[in-house]
């Protein structure tokens, strides 16, 4: 092997080197960077693909669909009807920031005869309700109600000491002028420690047989915490049926929530 032949090796052995070197600058932090939850893989304490374990967003596959427990219309004035549909979450320490909904409604002969749309959140585990007021149906009277989400939620996990935190106690309910013009009133308290704002107060009423024969709706633009504030709801018209046990849902957005 001639001394030149040796020379070329050598430097090309060095340009390996420098290469070799350089690429392991540019290389070795994607390889030994901390987990996170946005590099499009399941590595730390996630349980799926950025999801779960210490992430916020929760993995689709460990939670339930919200459940619609019922959807129905109440009138309110002729023409005008009160949408509600019942929902349960299931998903203890899970909520969603916003969600896309739709109610349908049709006349006794399945016709169809209108629709509402919006947007909601979804609070942690519990039984809630969402209203849709003074629905225009002209004429027609909407005996079937239909409520569907019309998009895929995406999960948030909250820690469990803030959704134990976060109570709002409901005080003794008094319902009165039925056969006139019914009013009911009651007082919401947030036993917590933080300022809960924009909190929506769902009313139902029921009667002997358990079927919700009305629901009525009011806000409250904030409760601080450890406030007592009180709420009315009114109808304008005397109910048809006999009013045996009354609910109310206060529900809020747990993402706006701030501490006192």
């Amino acid at each position: 092997m001639t001394w030149a032949l040796k020379r070329q090796i050598i430097y090309f052995l060095i340009f390996i080197c420098i290469i070799g070197i350089f690429g392991f600058w540019i290389l070795y932090p994607h390889f030994t960077q901390a987990p996170t939850c946005k590099d499009n893989k399941q590595n730390g304490t996630e349980t799926g693909v950025d999801c779960g374990g210490s992430c916020i967003l929760a993995c689709p596959f460990q939670v339930d669909n919200v459940a619609v427990l019922w959807a129905r219309s109440f009138r309110v004035v002729p023409g005008k009807y009160n949408a509600v549909a019942y929902l349960e979450n299931k998903n203890k320490n899970n909520a969603v920031y916003k969600l896309h909904y739709k109610f349908r409604f049709a006349d006794k002969d399945n016709i169809f005869i209108g629709n509402r749309e919006g947007d909601t959140y979804i609070p942690t585990q519990g039984k809630f309700a969402i209203l849709e007021p003074a629905i225009d149906v002209g004429n027609s009277i909407p005996v079937f109600t239909s409520f569907e989400f019309t998009e895929k939620p995406i999960w948030i996990q909250i820690p469990e000491e803030k959704v134990k935190e976060l109570q709002i106690l409901i005080g003794d309910i008094s319902l009165s002028g039925e056969d006139t013009n019914p009013s009911m009133s009651t007082t919401l308290k947030n036993n917590s420690l933080f300022k809960i704002p924009s909190v929506k107060a769902v009313a139902i009423l029921y009667d002997s047989s358990g079927n919700a024969v009305n629901a009525s709706s009011t806000f409250i633009d904030s409760i601080s915490g450890g406030v007592t504030v009180p709420i009315t709801f009114t109808w304008p018209e005397a109910f048809s049926q006999k009013i045996v046990a009354k609910e109310i849902l206060p529900i809020f957005n747990i993402f706006s929530v701030k501490f006192n």
